[in-house]
Protein backbone atom coordinates (compact mmCIF):
# COMPACT_ATOMS: atom_id res chain seq x y z
CA UNK A 1 0.00 0.00 0.00
CA UNK A 2 1.30 3.48 -0.82
CA UNK A 3 2.29 5.66 1.96
CA UNK A 4 0.16 8.60 3.57
CA UNK A 5 1.63 12.25 3.31
CA UNK A 6 0.29 15.63 4.34
CA UNK A 7 -0.58 18.53 2.35
CA UNK A 8 -1.26 21.80 2.23
CA UNK A 9 -5.10 22.65 1.91
CA UNK A 10 -6.90 25.78 1.77
CA UNK A 11 -6.56 28.47 4.76
CA UNK A 12 -3.05 26.90 5.11
CA UNK A 13 -4.42 23.93 6.78
CA UNK A 14 -2.64 20.69 6.79
CA UNK A 15 -4.69 17.03 6.11
CA UNK A 16 -3.47 13.61 5.61
CA UNK A 17 -4.09 12.43 1.71
CA UNK A 18 -3.79 8.55 1.31
CA UNK A 19 -3.46 8.03 -2.53
CA UNK A 20 -5.60 5.39 -4.23
CA UNK A 21 -3.19 3.91 -6.61
CA UNK A 22 -4.90 3.13 -10.20
CA UNK A 23 -4.66 0.07 -12.49
CA UNK A 24 -1.82 0.79 -15.60
CA UNK A 25 -3.92 2.02 -19.07
CA UNK A 26 -3.97 -0.55 -21.61
CA UNK A 27 -2.38 0.65 -24.75
CA UNK A 28 -1.67 -1.41 -27.76
CA UNK A 29 1.78 -1.59 -28.79
CA UNK A 30 2.82 -0.71 -32.41
CA UNK A 31 -0.65 0.49 -33.41
CA UNK A 32 -1.25 4.18 -35.09
CA UNK A 33 -4.53 5.93 -34.25
CA UNK A 34 -6.50 5.85 -37.63
CA UNK A 35 -9.64 8.44 -37.07
CA UNK A 36 -7.80 11.39 -35.18
CA UNK A 37 -4.19 12.81 -35.43
CA UNK A 38 -2.58 13.25 -31.85
CA UNK A 39 0.17 15.39 -30.99
CA UNK A 40 1.75 16.12 -27.63
CA UNK A 41 3.71 19.54 -27.30
CA UNK A 42 6.67 18.23 -25.74
CA UNK A 43 8.63 20.05 -22.68
CA UNK A 44 12.25 19.88 -22.25
CA UNK A 45 14.32 18.82 -19.46
CA UNK A 46 16.85 21.46 -17.59
CA UNK A 47 20.28 20.11 -16.89
CA UNK A 48 20.26 20.78 -12.88
CA UNK A 49 24.40 20.62 -12.64
CA UNK A 50 25.06 23.48 -15.78
CA UNK A 51 26.94 26.01 -13.73
CA UNK A 52 25.37 29.07 -15.53
CA UNK A 53 22.53 31.48 -14.37
CA UNK A 54 19.37 29.85 -14.78
CA UNK A 55 17.51 32.67 -15.48
CA UNK A 56 18.93 33.89 -18.48
CA UNK A 57 20.75 30.89 -19.96
CA UNK A 58 19.32 27.92 -18.58
CA UNK A 59 21.08 24.20 -20.17
CA UNK A 60 18.72 21.83 -21.71
CA UNK A 61 19.46 17.74 -20.45
CA UNK A 62 19.24 16.65 -24.18
CA UNK A 63 19.40 12.92 -22.88
CA UNK A 64 16.80 13.31 -20.92
CA UNK A 65 15.06 14.93 -23.48
CA UNK A 66 15.36 12.87 -26.25
CA UNK A 67 14.33 10.25 -23.98
CA UNK A 68 11.26 11.77 -23.11
CA UNK A 69 9.94 12.02 -27.03
CA UNK A 70 10.45 8.43 -27.13
CA UNK A 71 8.09 7.80 -24.73
CA UNK A 72 5.50 9.59 -26.52
CA UNK A 73 6.35 8.38 -29.65
CA UNK A 74 5.99 4.39 -27.79
CA UNK A 75 2.51 5.28 -26.89
CA UNK A 76 1.87 6.50 -30.31
CA UNK A 77 1.73 9.82 -30.21
CA UNK A 78 3.46 12.53 -32.65
CA UNK A 79 5.41 15.51 -31.12
CA UNK A 80 4.92 19.09 -31.30
CA UNK A 81 8.90 20.35 -31.07
CA UNK A 82 9.92 23.22 -29.91
CA UNK A 83 6.54 25.34 -29.24
CA UNK A 84 5.62 26.89 -25.92
CA UNK A 85 5.33 23.71 -23.84
CA UNK A 86 9.07 23.40 -24.50
CA UNK A 87 9.57 27.38 -22.58
CA UNK A 88 10.10 28.73 -26.21
CA UNK A 89 10.71 32.30 -26.29
CA UNK A 90 10.39 31.90 -22.70
CA UNK A 91 13.60 30.32 -21.28
CA UNK A 92 14.50 28.23 -24.84
CA UNK A 93 16.34 30.50 -27.08
CA UNK A 94 16.45 30.47 -30.55
CA UNK A 95 19.70 28.94 -30.75
CA UNK A 96 18.72 26.29 -28.63
CA UNK A 97 15.64 25.62 -29.99
CA UNK A 98 17.62 25.17 -33.81
CA UNK A 99 19.81 22.37 -31.51
CA UNK A 100 16.54 20.73 -30.03
CA UNK A 101 14.43 21.07 -33.54
CA UNK A 102 18.09 19.62 -35.19
CA UNK A 103 17.81 16.59 -32.15
CA UNK A 104 14.66 15.64 -32.32
CA UNK A 105 14.09 15.52 -35.66
CA UNK A 106 16.90 12.66 -36.42
CA UNK A 107 15.60 10.85 -32.87
CA UNK A 108 12.37 10.95 -34.72
CA UNK A 109 13.53 9.53 -38.01
CA UNK A 110 15.78 6.86 -36.49
CA UNK A 111 11.92 5.44 -35.22
CA UNK A 112 9.70 6.39 -37.10
CA UNK A 113 8.02 8.72 -34.65
CA UNK A 114 5.93 11.71 -36.57
CA UNK A 115 7.45 14.79 -35.37
CA UNK A 116 7.10 18.47 -36.25
CA UNK A 117 8.65 21.83 -35.31
CA UNK A 118 7.47 25.11 -34.31
CA UNK A 119 8.98 27.87 -36.85
CA UNK A 120 8.78 31.58 -35.19
CA UNK A 121 10.64 34.69 -35.15
CA UNK A 122 12.38 34.94 -31.91
CA UNK A 123 15.25 35.46 -33.04
CA UNK A 124 14.47 39.29 -33.42
CA UNK A 125 13.93 41.90 -30.02
CA UNK A 126 9.99 43.29 -30.68
CA UNK A 127 10.20 46.53 -30.86
CA UNK A 128 9.65 50.01 -32.23
CA UNK A 129 12.70 49.57 -34.98
CA UNK A 130 11.58 46.26 -36.35
CA UNK A 131 9.93 46.55 -39.63
CA UNK A 132 7.86 43.66 -41.30
CA UNK A 133 10.60 43.08 -43.71
CA UNK A 134 12.68 41.77 -40.46
CA UNK A 135 9.51 39.96 -39.65
CA UNK A 136 9.25 37.45 -43.16
CA UNK A 137 12.85 37.26 -42.65
CA UNK A 138 13.32 35.75 -39.37
CA UNK A 139 10.13 33.70 -40.62
CA UNK A 140 12.22 32.76 -43.91
CA UNK A 141 15.40 31.61 -41.91
CA UNK A 142 13.39 29.28 -39.85
CA UNK A 143 11.37 28.46 -42.57
CA UNK A 144 14.26 27.27 -44.00
CA UNK A 145 16.05 25.60 -40.89
CA UNK A 146 13.11 23.22 -40.27
CA UNK A 147 12.78 22.18 -44.02
CA UNK A 148 16.37 21.99 -44.07
CA UNK A 149 16.39 19.53 -41.19
CA UNK A 150 13.43 17.16 -42.90
CA UNK A 151 10.61 18.49 -40.71
CA UNK A 152 7.22 19.45 -40.54
CA UNK A 153 6.38 23.35 -39.88
CA UNK A 154 4.55 24.92 -37.63
CA UNK A 155 3.97 28.36 -38.22
CA UNK A 156 4.05 29.75 -34.46
CA UNK A 157 2.22 33.62 -33.80
CA UNK A 158 4.98 36.39 -33.77
CA UNK A 159 5.21 38.80 -31.03
CA UNK A 160 7.44 41.31 -33.43
CA UNK A 161 5.01 40.97 -35.90
CA UNK A 162 1.94 41.78 -33.22
CA UNK A 163 4.48 44.93 -32.52
CA UNK A 164 4.56 46.00 -35.36
CA UNK A 165 2.09 45.41 -37.52
CA UNK A 166 -0.50 48.21 -38.22
CA UNK A 167 -3.67 46.23 -39.18
CA UNK A 168 -4.66 43.09 -40.56
CA UNK A 169 -3.60 43.74 -43.88
CA UNK A 170 0.04 43.53 -42.56
CA UNK A 171 -0.96 40.11 -40.93
CA UNK A 172 -2.30 38.78 -44.23
CA UNK A 173 0.76 40.35 -46.38
CA UNK A 174 2.99 38.55 -43.86
CA UNK A 175 1.37 35.33 -43.91
CA UNK A 176 1.07 35.36 -47.74
CA UNK A 177 4.48 35.89 -48.43
CA UNK A 178 5.61 32.83 -45.90
CA UNK A 179 3.38 30.25 -46.97
CA UNK A 180 3.74 30.97 -50.22
CA UNK A 181 7.70 29.63 -50.50
CA UNK A 182 7.22 26.92 -47.97
CA UNK A 183 7.81 23.84 -49.29
CA UNK A 184 5.01 21.55 -48.22
CA UNK A 185 1.65 22.29 -46.01
CA UNK A 186 2.06 23.68 -42.44
CA UNK A 187 -0.09 24.01 -39.31
CA UNK A 188 -0.69 27.20 -38.30
CA UNK A 189 -0.74 28.07 -34.75
CA UNK A 190 -3.14 30.67 -33.32
CA UNK A 191 -2.23 31.45 -29.23
CA UNK A 192 -4.48 32.99 -27.42
CA UNK A 193 -3.06 36.18 -25.23
CA UNK A 194 -3.75 34.17 -21.80
CA UNK A 195 -1.03 31.87 -22.93
CA UNK A 196 1.12 34.85 -24.25
CA UNK A 197 0.04 38.89 -23.58
CA UNK A 198 2.13 39.75 -26.05
CA UNK A 199 0.00 38.60 -28.51
CA UNK A 200 -3.35 40.40 -27.85
CA UNK A 201 -4.96 41.93 -30.67
CA UNK A 202 -3.30 38.81 -33.06
CA UNK A 203 -4.84 38.93 -36.61
CA UNK A 204 -5.39 42.81 -36.67
CA UNK A 205 -8.15 42.84 -34.47
CA UNK A 206 -9.05 42.18 -30.55
CA UNK A 207 -12.49 40.81 -31.15
CA UNK A 208 -12.31 37.04 -32.22
CA UNK A 209 -14.77 37.42 -34.61
CA UNK A 210 -13.09 39.64 -36.53
CA UNK A 211 -9.60 38.27 -36.30
CA UNK A 212 -10.94 34.90 -37.61
CA UNK A 213 -12.45 36.20 -40.44
CA UNK A 214 -8.96 37.64 -41.18
CA UNK A 215 -7.16 34.03 -40.45
CA UNK A 216 -9.46 32.54 -42.70
CA UNK A 217 -9.20 34.73 -45.69
CA UNK A 218 -5.42 34.21 -45.11
CA UNK A 219 -5.80 30.10 -44.99
CA UNK A 220 -8.54 29.92 -47.90
CA UNK A 221 -5.85 32.26 -50.23
CA UNK A 222 -2.94 29.49 -49.09
CA UNK A 223 -5.35 26.13 -48.64
CA UNK A 224 -3.20 24.04 -50.65
CA UNK A 225 0.15 25.14 -48.11
CA UNK A 226 -1.69 24.59 -45.15
CA UNK A 227 -2.43 21.20 -43.62
CA UNK A 228 -4.35 22.90 -40.64
CA UNK A 229 -4.59 25.16 -38.09
CA UNK A 230 -4.35 25.07 -34.19
CA UNK A 231 -6.05 27.49 -31.89
CA UNK A 232 -5.39 28.07 -28.52
CA UNK A 233 -8.20 30.20 -27.01
CA UNK A 234 -9.61 28.03 -24.16
CA UNK A 235 -13.10 28.85 -26.27
CA UNK A 236 -15.07 25.47 -27.16
CA UNK A 237 -17.12 27.31 -29.10
CA UNK A 238 -15.17 29.50 -31.08
CA UNK A 239 -13.06 26.54 -31.91
CA UNK A 240 -15.87 25.08 -33.23
CA UNK A 241 -17.09 28.09 -35.38
CA UNK A 242 -13.90 28.29 -37.26
CA UNK A 243 -13.97 24.81 -37.40
CA UNK A 244 -17.14 24.67 -39.78
CA UNK A 245 -16.13 27.46 -41.77
CA UNK A 246 -12.31 25.70 -42.68
CA UNK A 247 -12.13 24.38 -46.27
CA UNK A 248 -12.59 20.42 -46.24
CA UNK A 249 -8.88 19.99 -46.80
CA UNK A 250 -7.77 21.63 -43.87
CA UNK A 251 -7.83 19.96 -40.33
CA UNK A 252 -8.67 22.17 -37.05
CA UNK A 253 -6.16 20.61 -34.41
CA UNK A 254 -6.99 21.40 -31.09
CA UNK A 255 -4.90 23.66 -28.21
CA UNK A 256 -7.97 23.32 -25.89
CA UNK A 257 -6.31 22.06 -22.72
CA UNK A 258 -10.06 23.05 -20.91
CA UNK A 259 -12.49 21.03 -23.51
CA UNK A 260 -10.53 18.77 -25.97
CA UNK A 261 -12.30 15.67 -24.75
CA UNK A 262 -15.69 17.21 -26.48
CA UNK A 263 -13.62 18.63 -29.35
CA UNK A 264 -11.84 15.41 -29.92
CA UNK A 265 -14.86 13.64 -30.19
CA UNK A 266 -16.63 16.15 -32.02
CA UNK A 267 -20.56 15.91 -33.56
CA UNK A 268 -22.27 15.54 -36.23
CA UNK A 269 -20.76 18.65 -38.30
CA UNK A 270 -17.17 17.54 -37.20
CA UNK A 271 -14.28 16.97 -35.04
CA UNK A 272 -11.32 18.72 -34.00
CA UNK A 273 -7.76 16.57 -33.92
CA UNK A 274 -4.67 17.03 -31.30
CA UNK A 275 -2.01 19.50 -30.72
CA UNK A 276 -2.03 19.96 -27.05
CA UNK A 277 0.28 20.70 -24.52
CA UNK A 278 -1.91 18.70 -21.88
CA UNK A 279 -1.27 15.58 -23.75
CA UNK A 280 2.25 15.77 -22.68
CA UNK A 281 1.17 15.59 -18.82
CA UNK A 282 -1.36 12.89 -19.48
CA UNK A 283 0.16 11.07 -22.74
CA UNK A 284 -0.67 7.24 -21.15
CA UNK A 285 -4.26 8.16 -20.29
CA UNK A 286 -4.62 10.29 -23.85
CA UNK A 287 -3.08 7.47 -25.75
CA UNK A 288 -5.93 4.85 -24.55
CA UNK A 289 -8.46 7.11 -24.93
CA UNK A 290 -7.58 7.51 -28.71
CA UNK A 291 -7.64 3.94 -29.06
CA UNK A 292 -10.76 3.35 -27.75
CA UNK A 293 -12.07 6.34 -30.08
CA UNK A 294 -11.05 4.11 -32.89
CA UNK A 295 -12.68 1.16 -31.88
CA UNK A 296 -15.67 3.98 -31.38
CA UNK A 297 -15.78 2.42 -27.67
CA UNK A 298 -17.02 6.31 -26.69
CA UNK A 299 -17.81 4.74 -23.32
CA UNK A 300 -14.29 4.14 -22.19
CA UNK A 301 -13.21 7.57 -24.00
CA UNK A 302 -14.77 9.65 -22.02
CA UNK A 303 -14.60 7.60 -18.98
CA UNK A 304 -10.59 7.72 -19.38
CA UNK A 305 -10.71 11.52 -20.67
CA UNK A 306 -13.12 13.06 -18.37
CA UNK A 307 -11.12 12.24 -15.24
CA UNK A 308 -8.27 14.51 -16.54
CA UNK A 309 -10.01 17.75 -17.06
CA UNK A 310 -9.92 18.88 -14.02
CA UNK A 311 -6.08 18.02 -13.74
CA UNK A 312 -5.79 19.91 -16.80
CA UNK A 313 -7.78 22.97 -15.86
CA UNK A 314 -6.25 23.72 -12.33
CA UNK A 315 -2.36 23.20 -14.88
CA UNK A 316 -3.64 25.53 -16.70
CA UNK A 317 -5.54 27.97 -15.03
CA UNK A 318 -4.38 31.84 -14.73
CA UNK A 319 -1.50 32.70 -15.03
CA UNK A 320 -2.25 30.41 -17.97
CA UNK A 321 1.55 30.55 -19.62
CA UNK A 322 2.52 29.24 -15.95
CA UNK A 323 1.21 25.66 -17.20
CA UNK A 324 4.77 24.79 -17.70
CA UNK A 325 5.73 24.37 -14.21
CA UNK A 326 2.75 21.63 -14.16
CA UNK A 327 3.99 19.68 -16.87
CA UNK A 328 7.36 19.24 -16.11
CA UNK A 329 5.77 18.89 -12.19
CA UNK A 330 4.25 15.68 -13.73
CA UNK A 331 7.27 14.25 -15.51
CA UNK A 332 9.03 14.54 -12.63
CA UNK A 333 6.66 12.24 -10.31
CA UNK A 334 6.28 9.67 -12.74
CA UNK A 335 9.92 9.46 -12.86
CA UNK A 336 10.72 10.65 -16.61
CA UNK A 337 13.69 13.09 -14.93
CA UNK A 338 15.01 12.73 -11.88
CA UNK A 339 14.61 16.35 -10.63
CA UNK A 340 12.03 19.53 -10.39
CA UNK A 341 14.27 22.08 -12.21
CA UNK A 342 13.18 24.11 -14.98
CA UNK A 343 15.05 26.56 -17.27
CA UNK A 344 14.15 30.12 -16.86
CA UNK A 345 13.63 28.84 -12.86
CA UNK A 346 9.89 28.19 -13.79
CA UNK A 347 9.74 25.69 -10.88
CA UNK A 348 9.04 28.32 -8.81
CA UNK A 349 5.95 29.83 -10.76
CA UNK A 350 3.22 27.64 -8.94
CA UNK A 351 2.80 27.56 -5.43
CA UNK A 352 3.58 24.20 -2.65
CA UNK A 353 -0.62 24.26 -2.71
CA UNK A 354 -1.21 24.62 -6.62
CA UNK A 355 1.28 21.42 -6.93
CA UNK A 356 -0.11 19.45 -3.36
CA UNK A 357 -3.59 19.67 -5.85
CA UNK A 358 -2.11 18.53 -8.83
CA UNK A 359 -0.79 15.41 -7.30
CA UNK A 360 -4.54 14.60 -5.69
CA UNK A 361 -6.29 15.46 -9.12
CA UNK A 362 -3.28 13.10 -10.99
CA UNK A 363 -3.84 10.35 -8.53
CA UNK A 364 -7.66 10.33 -8.88
CA UNK A 365 -7.55 10.46 -12.79
CA UNK A 366 -4.73 7.34 -12.29
CA UNK A 367 -1.76 9.10 -13.82
CA UNK A 368 0.66 8.64 -11.67
CA UNK A 369 2.65 6.00 -12.96
CA UNK A 370 4.23 4.89 -10.07
CA UNK A 371 2.32 5.68 -6.89
CA UNK A 372 5.08 5.29 -4.77
CA UNK A 373 8.11 6.95 -6.69
CA UNK A 374 5.28 9.72 -6.75
CA UNK A 375 4.72 9.83 -3.59
CA UNK A 376 8.33 9.87 -2.21
CA UNK A 377 9.22 12.87 -4.73
CA UNK A 378 6.22 14.69 -2.95
CA UNK A 379 7.36 14.08 0.09
CA UNK A 380 10.68 15.97 -1.09
CA UNK A 381 9.25 18.98 -2.64
CA UNK A 382 6.81 19.34 0.49
CA UNK A 383 9.89 19.10 2.72
CA UNK A 384 11.24 22.41 0.93
CA UNK A 385 8.26 24.06 1.84
CA UNK A 386 8.55 23.26 5.55
CA UNK A 387 6.03 20.26 5.56
CA UNK A 388 7.07 16.76 6.75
Amino acid sequence: MVSSLILPGEGRKLYTYQPEGHTPFQIPKGKPFHSRTAISAAHVVCDPLADTDPLFNGKVDWDATMKYRHHLWSLGLSVAEAMDTAQRGMGLNWESAKELIHRSVKEAQAVGGEIASGVGTDQLAPGTDVRLEDVEAAYEEQCAFVEGEGGQIILMASRALAACANGPEDYKRVYNKILKNVSEPVILHWLGDMFDPALKGYWGYESSDEAMDVCLEIIRENEDKVDGIKISLLDANKEIKMRRLLPDSVRMYTGDDFNYPSLIKGDEQGYSHALLGIFDAIAPAASAALHALDEDDLSTYDSILEKTVPLSRHIFQTPTFSYKTGVVFMAYLNGHQSHFRMIGGMEGARSITHLAELFVMADQAGLLEKPELATERMKLVLAQAGIS
